[in-house]
């Protein structure tokens, strides 16, 4: 599903894809920023736990919502394409302020909602200000391509990535979970090279992006961003590399973004350094590599 075209006067709300495992209790960084986003006691999010096989998912996160203030929490479990056509799920995407999307099998995810009412609902409210968080699979499912599955490893191989449609929150770039953790910056890199808007942001456990109606994206959490641009991006190797062969990729740009940093995604310029390290009066790592 492609996204619809900005409206012209008002703004879009935030898309906030979380690379799983976010901090729920002890120090919430993340969930708490968007609670404060959706207007804090007065925000109404909506919890959506398609993704997750497991039955309890979504009160869960309603639990985590209501004890960072949130003022209303609704779950809309969308167990089956009719759900998704719901006029009662439907009103309540009129009303909610924020909707935030669970993590479990993003393929599963997609494939409930795609094409759906309610997707189409998620794409237009946020278009009209509607702020739309999603970690784990809820991450990856944002993407118009989205990273269904693949392997881990840092080099690139053919056939390393398996790519599927998603929900189209968000077109010119593809998204990556749990990245350091389960090394897949091979896997990012071949989805990038595989889709014609060629950029990839993969995030990084109990860390957020935080891409604003003016394209900025703001990292929170305690780990990193991963952001590879690949307008310039040439495939060095041999159209006959066969499945499971690395690939050769020239003209990628790579950045590595932290706590604090706001990057520019039209320009891909770093417009601030991390706050945490200017803080405490130490260097922030912001690389920018070409290979």
């Amino acid at each position: 599903m492609r996204p619809g075209r900005p409206p012209k006067n008002p703004t879009r709300g935030f898309i906030v894809p979380i690379g799983g495992a976010e901090n729920r209790v002890q120090n919430p960084v993340i969930l708490r920023r968007f609670v404060k986003l959706c207007g804090g006691p007065s925000a109404h999010i909506a919890v959506i736990p398609t993704a997750s096989s497991l039955d309890n998912t979504g009160d869960v996160y309603g639990s985590v919502f209501s004890d960072l203030g949130a003022g209303q929490i609704s779950i809309l479990p969308f167990k089956s394409r009719g759900d998704c056509e719901s006029q009662q799920y439907l009103e309540v995407l009129d009303r909610v302020d924020g909707v935030f999307m669970t993590g479990g099998d993003q393929v599963r995810l997609a494939e409930m909602l795609s094409s759906t009412s309610a997707a189409q609902k998620l794409c237009s409210r946020n278009m009209h200000g509607m702020h739309i968080a999603g970690t784990s699979a809820g991450a990856s499912a944002m993407s118009s391509a989205m990273i269904a599955g693949g392997k881990s490893g840092a080099t690139p191989r053919a056939g390393m990535v398996d790519l599927a449609a998603g929900l189209g929150l968000v077109s010119r770039f593809v998204i990556d979970q749990h990245f350091s953790q389960r090394d897949r910056l091979g896997r990012l890199l071949t989805a990038v090279a595989s889709i014609p808007f060629g950029a990839g942001i993969g995030l990084d456990e109990d860390t957020a992006a935080f891409i604003g109606p003016d394209d900025t994206l703001e990292v929170v959490g305690t780990g990193s961003v991963t952001i590879i641009e690949g307008s310039g991006l040439h495939n060095s190797a041999a159209d006959s590399t066969r499945h499971g062969e690395p690939v050769g990729l020239t003209g990628v740009r790579l950045h590595i973004l932290t706590d604090g940093n706001l990057y520019d995604l039209g320009s891909h310029t770093l417009l601030r350094s991390g706050l945490t390290a200017k803080s405490h009066g130490t260097a922030c790592l912001n690389a920018t590599a070409l290979t």
